[in-house]
């Protein structure tokens, strides 16, 4: 049986350092693509020796809606065409949760299949919800996986002001992806991932 942590102080902890990505200075961050959706940024994470990512679109739905795609539950599956599996592993109240899921091969599979552990937390920021998770070293990892590892990650959700049928989704994302990979590999892989997270988000929300 995984012990797993208290809930209450880390999910302030890891609100607390989502916040504070938030307040990053644009100066701070690189262009590392751009599409029609969203515009994917990055910087040398504080936390391991890859990068910390910034994306941004303008989502056509509400808040509530959006963050229900996002936060671990039945939708997530359905539209996100990275994730394979995932299982709710522990439930500590409705806005707060482990879930292990695992992830498809990338880039013709020099990316191989992953799987994390992750403790996700959900609560309000400003008039919109911040949905945040991070990994946990917990559990013995599935055959065939390789156990990556996510830093404080998050998505910020807030209806626009001037269309509130409309809002800006802002996501932070550093993931150790572990194993023996080429950093450039990575790199294409993280920025790829991010912007066709928007593309497929909003073909889901049409549906």
């Amino acid at each position: 049986m995984d012990l797993w942590p208290n809930s209450a102080p880390l999910a302030t902890r890891l609100r607390n350092t989502l916040v504070q990505y938030h307040s990053i200075g644009d100066n701070e961050w690189r262009v590392a693509k751009k599409t029609k959706d969203a515009t994917v940024w990055r910087k040398p994470s504080e936390e391991f020796s890859g990068y910390l990512y910034k994306a941004e679109g303008v989502v056509e739905d509400v808040t509530n809606r959006i963050v229900d795609h996002i936060r671990p539950g039945p939708y997530r599956l359905d539209w996100d065409s990275l994730m394979t599996t995932m299982d709710i592993v522990e439930a500590f109240d409705e806005n707060c949760c482990v879930m292990r899921y695992t992830t498809a091969g990338q880039l013709w599979n020099i990316i191989a299949p992953r799987e994390f552990v992750d403790f996700s937390y959900t609560t309000s920021y400003e008039d919109g919800i911040l949905t945040c998770g991070i990994s946990l070293d917990c559990g013995e990892v599935r055959p065939n996986f390789v156990r990556g590892f996510n830093h404080p990650c998050g998505w910020f959700c807030v209806p626009l002001k001037d269309y509130p049928s409309h809002s800006l989704l802002t996501g932070y994302i550093q993931t150790e992806l572990r194993g023996m990979l080429p950093q450039s590999a990575v790199d294409t892989a993280m920025s790829s991932t991010l912007a066709n997270f928007y593309s497929d988000l909003k073909k889901a929300l049409k549906t």
